[in-house]
């Protein structure tokens, strides 16, 4: 992308390393990078392209999203009183329909409502492969490319079905070998290390109650060898700490440390139970958490040690969760509740506003191993910017701009850019139709759950015809012995 332009006149929050703010100052972006940043307006005389007026509005990184299901934007509002295990019991068969077209219309909502609301990166991990495992990444893969922001395709696996032991109905897991064997050619075929990535692959086997001990083994020894990042649901609930202490005799960070996946080139989903010394362990490794604040409340889970976590200097970043936990799928909103939920466990000093912001933006970019090109407005890092509108009733009277941003209503997005292009213009998406995709979502949503209907109604015509088989087989026998 060619041609300059300037912001200026904006509040700007660098979250650099040293917290860098602008009162009233400018961002200079050449193609797809920033090039200058500073107090006060831009150098006189710049020739732009393109000249944003920021009066009114606070810069931030764009934000970037550490932990997502994209494909549950098809089903939401579902099992809505359910623990975690409850929820996955009652979902699973609804999601045994899904294919590419599903999957497709899924994340382009999903992905256009984090544009939405502030986030360029998202990381999907993906993980329900019931028919066309290569249709399903690349139905990911299509969407972020429509909707224009970064992609992190999480390829999961679940290879431990109930007759191993496993959560999943056997029905939806894969084969050990074919698990692996599909998130390599994943790799090969859509993996972009460049720092310009739009998008990249990481390996993600589901978690210890639906992957195997080889699965997780094998998938580490996968992604080192192949130079990609790994991903899993860990320490979620109290019913996985249950279940791992009495399977393995081991705590689930414990489990994990086992494996050899507590390291820097590792980030976890959510985090919530972990002891004093599993806490010591994630920072002393370098190991990722992603804090899913809103996911954590509507199952119950429980509230992640995140004051901890930050002082043991584990990289700790925000993330939406599936869109079927977290109905309301807002990544801005994701700050005010990790404030929120961090002072609620230790008190009003336990979370800063601007340590919500660094968590939704440097944090984020450590979880994911892009420190050196997002979650900073430095020169050098690549422009990917939220523009944040401040001037309205909404947040009229508050002077401090982050305050206002994370602890106020909602804020509009006065421009978004990725990589230097706008996605959201006036709190508009600019880059798909999203009348269109709203149409498409709710069509897929449709068709998913009649084939769960269609599914139910046909296993339950098969449990009553061997039923009825079984009584006349016991009638036969009473009769011959007669």
């Amino acid at each position: 992308m060619s041609g300059r332009t300037v912001i200026e006149g904006a509040a700007i929050a660098t979250v650099d390393a040293h917290g860098t703010e602008h009162r009233s100052g400018h961002v200079v972006v050449e193609g797809e990078w920033i090039v200058a940043v500073g107090e006060g307006p831009a150098p006189a005389g710049l020739p732009a392209e393109r000249r944003v007026d920021g009066t009114g509005c606070l810069v931030t990184p764009g934000f970037v999203n550490t932990h997502h299901h994209l494909y549950q934007w098809a089903t939401r509002g579902l099992a809505q009183d359910a623990t975690l295990y409850e929820w996955l019991t009652a979902l699973y068969p609804i999601w045994a329909g899904l294919d590419a077209e599903i999957t497709h219309a899924a994340a382009e909502a999903g992905l256009a409502w984090l544009a939405r609301t502030g986030c360029t990166t998202t990381a999907d991990h993906h993980y329900v492969f019931p028919r066309d495992p290569a249709g399903q990444v690349e139905a990911l893969v299509t969407a972020a490319d429509a909707v224009g922001l970064r992609l992190h395709v999480v390829r999961g696996s679940m290879d431990r079905g109930r007759s191993r032991g496993g959560l999943p109905p056997d029905s939806l897991v894969e084969d050990t070998e074919a698990a692996l064997l599909a998130t390599e050619r994943a790799i090969d075929a859509h993996h972009d290390p460049a720092p310009t990535a739009r998008v990249r692959v990481a390996v993600g086997p589901c978690s210890p109650f639906s992957a195997s001990r080889e699965l997780m083994e094998r998938s580490a020894d996968l992604a080192r060898r192949r130079g990609v990042r790994l991903h899993t649901h860990l320490a979620e609930t109290l019913d996985e700490e249950r279940q791992c202490r009495a399977e393995f005799g081991r705590t689930p960070v414990e489990y994990a440390d086992d494996l050899g996946w507590l390291a820097e080139d590792v980030w976890l989903a959510h985090g919530v139970h972990l002891s004093d010394q599993a806490v010591r362990r994630v920072g002393a490794t370098g190991t990722g958490v992603a804090h899913c604040p809103t996911s954590n409340g509507r199952l119950g889970a429980g509230v992640a040690r995140v004051r901890d976590l930050l002082d043991a200097g584990a990289p700790v970043g925000l993330g939406v969760d599936g869109a079927a936990s977290n109905e309301s799928c807002g990544l801005v909103d994701e700050l005010r509740e990790a404030l929120l939920l961090a002072r609620q466990r230790g008190g009003p000093r336990a979370l800063a506003a601007r340590e919500a912001l660094w968590m939704a933006t440097a944090g984020g970019a450590r979880c994911l191993g892009r420190s050196a090109e997002l979650g900073s407005v430095e020169p050098g890092k690549l422009a990917d910017l939220a523009v944040w509108r401040l001037d309205g009733l909404a947040h009229a009277g508050i002077e401090d701009p982050v305050a206002a941003l994370v602890l106020g209503a909602r804020a509009p997005l006065a421009v978004l850019m990725v990589g230097g292009r706008t996605v959201v213009a006036e709190d508009e998406i600019r880059t798909v139709d999203e009348a269109g995709v709203a149409r498409a979502l709710r069509a897929a949503s449709r068709r998913l759950a009649a084939a769960a209907d269609n599914a139910a109604a046909a296993d339950a015509e098969d449990r009553a015809g061997l039923a009825q088989v079984g009584s006349r087989s016991a009638r036969t026998d009473t009769e011959g012995a007669r």
